[in-house]
């Protein structure tokens, strides 16, 4: 459930309390001064000068302390503002120095998520392998240019062209790329040329996988193509372009076409890629050798027609990308590092969440059997009523401790108070708690093998379930700040339990129930 924004009758109400302030401060201190002063001649002398001298000082120490509170309070409502703000920024949207300063954060953000001990050690050690990684590609300044294409569309022989030999595979069954292979491009060592999996090969899920990786990575792309796009091509450039990669489109085996065809085939794909490749990056070549017919006139005046070798020609290509590279590659660079540091952030921020709501499950699963064994073996209900909120109020407490929230025991009453009104709401009874009991005990009746089940044992299932439905809704409450959910703290209740009382949620609970109860009785 997303937090609730400051809404802007927030921020007017603290612009008046400021100038309600400021105010204040004309009307009292000029009359202040005047006194301390006039209070002070009267001392005369020496002392009226060590009084001011006391008195002023005071004041400039308690005025200095009230500033740097409100600087610190306002600074880091303005600083997260900004930070927010600029991470909704695309990378062509913000400076060098912007890029910069929001790459370093996030770097110092997962550092210190990396050193948290609720993670286990093998989280910990990924997400510092992955930070390690940014900064080392951030420090050798090394361009990656991965190339995508179909099956058997030449993607691996234009890789070849571009080095100058052969060093990835071009099988022509096709599906023989089932791996990121990279060398450095001759000639520039701080660029790498990358092959992926073809598009649209047999197992496509692993195949997809590395080359989704492989895109998230890449600082430049090559889409190798023999033809208009297909749909899975036209997929892979939406997402792409959302991730703001610059893109070159290589129309491969040229040879294919006439020049007529060729230049209809170019006009088509500019039109297809126009929202995310301007016309300068599509680019027609040739990378392998073919051969062409020729006519050979002989010294008797007859002809004859000849086959003729035609070297590769990958020069359109490599002249545009030295040309992307030189004016861009800075910038190309900085921001698909910018990229993965945000990917980085939000990996590190969901690892964290798993792990704070692994704890507090765990939590409330230990509160939820406590309840329920309380409630099962006592022979009192009144003292089963009263160790149920004993121990909802203390779980509400630990549950509070895992997601760093603060709450007070008048707090926690109040929030448990308003949701025993909703539990009778929810079942339609009255205001007595043994109609409550009532109530979820005929609920749970529509689950086979309930009938059979005794009273003891049913009234600790009961308990069980509304301890496990408070802990749910306390869960959901801190995992937001405590912002107050839409529809109030009532719809929340509504929605858990909803969801905890459908038919399989009911019968896993009488499952573990039975065995949870049997081993206390044993």
């Amino acid at each position: 459930m997303p937090a609730t924004k400051k809404s802007p009758i927030t921020s007017r109400i603290l612009l008046l309390i400021a100038f309600a302030a400021v105010g204040f401060a004309l009307v009292y201190l000029p009359s202040t001064i005047v006194t301390q002063y006039e209070r002070a001649q009267r001392l005369g002398g020496i002392w009226a000068t060590l009084y001011l001298l006391f008195v002023g000082s005071g004041s400039l120490i308690l005025l200095s302390l009230a500033g740097l509170g409100v600087y610190r309070v306002f600074g880091a409502t303005w600083r997260k503002r900004r930070n927010l703000s600029r991470r909704a920024k695309n990378p062509s949207q913000l400076s060098a120095d912007e890029k910069l300063a929001e790459l370093d954060a996030n770097l110092r953000s997962v550092e210190e998520i990396g050193g948290a001990t609720y993670l286990s050690q093998e989280m910990r050690e990924q997400l510092r392998k992955l930070a390690a990684d940014i900064a080392s590609k951030r420090k050798s300044e090394k361009l990656e240019i991965v190339a995508f294409g179909t099956i058997s569309s030449g993607k691996s022989s234009l890789l070849n062209a571009l080095a100058g030999r052969d060093v990835f595979d071009t099988d022509l069954r096709g599906g023989t790329t089932v791996q990121r292979n990279e060398i450095p491009w001759p000639g520039n060592d701080q660029v790498l040329l990358v092959d992926t999996p073809g598009l649209g090969e047999i197992d496509g899920q692993q195949h997809a996988s590395i080359a989704a990786q492989a895109a998230r990575d890449s600082d430049m792309v090559l889409l190798v193509v023999d033809g208009p796009l297909r749909e899975f091509e036209h997929e892979l450039l939406e997402q792409l372009g959302a991730m703001e990669k610059r893109i070159i489109v290589c129309l491969n085996k040229e040879d294919w076409y006439t020049d007529r065809d060729r230049q209809e085939l170019v006009g088509q794909l500019t039109s297809q890629v126009a929202t995310h490749v301007c016309s300068d990056n599509i680019v027609a070549v040739r990378s392998r050798p073919t051969e062409r017919p020729r006519k050979r006139v002989l010294t008797d005046g007859s002809e004859i027609e000849e086959m003729v070798p035609v070297e590769p020609n990958i020069e359109p290509l490599a002249q545009r990308m030295m040309h992307i590279l030189r004016r861009d590659g800075r910038d190309l660079l900085l921001g698909n590092l910018l990229l993965q540091s945000r990917g980085l952030m939000d990996q590190a921020k969901l690892r964290v969440q798993e792990a704070l709501d692994q704890r507090a499950w765990e939590i409330v699963d230990r509160y939820t059997w406590s309840a329920g064994g309380a409630a099962a073996l006592s022979p009192f209900p009144m003292i089963d009523l009263a160790a149920g909120c004993a121990i909802s109020t203390k779980m509400v407490f630990d549950l509070a401790r895992v997601y760093h929230q603060d709450i007070d025991a008048e707090a926690a009453v109040n929030l448990l108070g308003q949701l025993g009104k909703n539990l009778i709401s929810v079942l339609g009874a009255s205001v007595a708690t043994p109609l409550v009991a009532t109530g979820i005990a005929s609920l749970l009746k529509t689950v086979p093998g309930v009938g059979t089940i005794a009273g003891g044992l049913l009234q600790g299932i009961v308990q069980a379930l509304v301890t496990r439905w408070i802990g749910a809704i306390f869960i959901d409450y801190y995992k937001h700040e405590m912002t107050t959910p839409q529809g109030g703290i009532a719809e929340l209740a509504r929605r858990h339990w909803d969801k905890l009382t459908t038919i399989s949620e009911l019968r896993k609970l009488v499952t573990t129930a039975k065995q949870k109860f049997s081993e206390d009785q044993t």
